[in-house]
């Protein structure tokens, strides 16, 4: 028999950050290296909701450590939520201003018969337009409505716009799936430094960081 594959415990590496959130509901942390190599390390007590982080680490060679403490004896639904707003925290926190960055990404992710289209503007309006349909109330123990509050969560504390639209699909498990890789790829595109701009901040404004509270960035 193989000896199991070693995860590679993610660096300390470029821009990074680490936020904690606690609630009566949670505890919840996440540290984030943009520049890393796709390594993680997750935990949070949903097998599910665990592979789908994998993938988002490893497809936007982001490296991801998450470790979460919920209500699970509850429901899902606040662990869900509240680790897409860390994650969203931490990605928003490791990129400052947000200056020299390309600021939009898109993938178009086929995954066996399904395909999904995923578009980001890291503007600091956030928002979610998430057009995905699933046939099941479940994928393992956990609630396919609680998808879209984990990407409406990490939409808004990062502070990005996100529209996730299923073009075609019937796998359940293939349409979310597809969904945090093209999650994954459009955020390598948007979070990388452009070298032509020279540092400069991606807005006619000037600003993009926490523009969410001040009227947007253009």
């Amino acid at each position: 028999m193989a000896a199991p594959t070693k995860r590679r415990k993610p660096a300390a590496t470029g821009r990074t950050a680490e936020v904690v959130r606690r609630t009566r509901e949670t505890e919840i942390s996440a540290r984030v290296a943009l520049d890393g190599k796709g390594d993680y390390d997750v935990a949070t007590g949903i097998g599910f909701l665990d592979h789908m982080l994998e993938q988002l680490a490893r497809h936007s060679l982001i490296d991801l450590t998450v470790r979460a403490k919920g209500d699970l004896h509850i429901d899902f639904h606040h662990t869900a939520e509240d680790s897409g707003y860390v994650v969203g925290e931490a990605v928003a926190k490791a990129l400052g201003d947000r200056a020299g960055i390309h600021r939009w990404g898109e993938a178009l992710v086929p995954m066996d018969e399904t395909l999904t289209r995923v578009a980001l503007d890291i503007s600091g309006r956030p928002g979610l337009v998430w057009r995905v349909k699933f046939s099941r109330d479940k994928l393992g123990q956990m609630d396919t409505e609680l998808f879209q509050e984990w990407f409406k969560a990490f939409a808004q504390s990062a502070g990005v716009t996100l529209h996730v639209e299923t073009v075609y699909g019937d796998n359940n498990h293939h349409i979310v799936e597809s969904a945090y890789k093209g999650l994954a790829r459009a955020l390598r595109m948007a979070v990388e430094r452009d070298p032509r701009r020279d540092g400069s901040v991606p807005s006619t404004k000037g600003t993009l960081g926490g523009a969410q509270r001040r009227g947007g960035g253009g």
